[in-house]
């Protein structure tokens, strides 16, 4: 399972790091632990950077240095509006495909309830 939860991590991550940026400004460590408090806990520092990177290419956040109390400089990011366009689109491809994955998945659920999908037992009856 935690293979399939990998590469559904994968695809998504872009889009959930817009998201929490796009709550309040965050760094780095700080988002690995939200991902983490909600139940994304394979994400790790050095697998959110690339993206982070990625990201600020691409104009949707932009990075600024913030002083800590408990040490060096901390790097924030802050949504820019080409990334809150992005993550209203993204947000939308989500929506679709979840309904489309669990329209998919009830309708397995109710077939193999009532066995109407028994394609030995259709093709039989005819």
């Amino acid at each position: 399972m935690e293979k399939r939860s990998t590469q559904l991590l994968k695809g998504t991550l872009d889009m959930c790091l817009l998201a929490l940026i796009a709550r309040r400004p965050c760094y780095g460590y700080e988002m690995v632990q939200q991902l983490a408090q909600q139940g994304l806990d394979l994400v790790s520092e050095g697998s959110i950077y690339p993206l982070l990177s990625r990201l600020q290419h691409l104009k949707y956040i932009e990075g600024y240095l913030v002083a800590s109390p408990e040490g060096p400089k901390r790097k924030y990011y802050r949504l820019l509006p080409e990334g809150a366009r992005q993550l209203r689109q993204w947000r939308a491809e989500w929506e679709t495909f979840v309904q489309a994955v669990t329209g998919i998945l009830q309708g397995e659920e109710s077939h193999a309830e009532d066995g109407s999908h028994d394609t030995t037992t259709n093709f039989l009856s005819y």
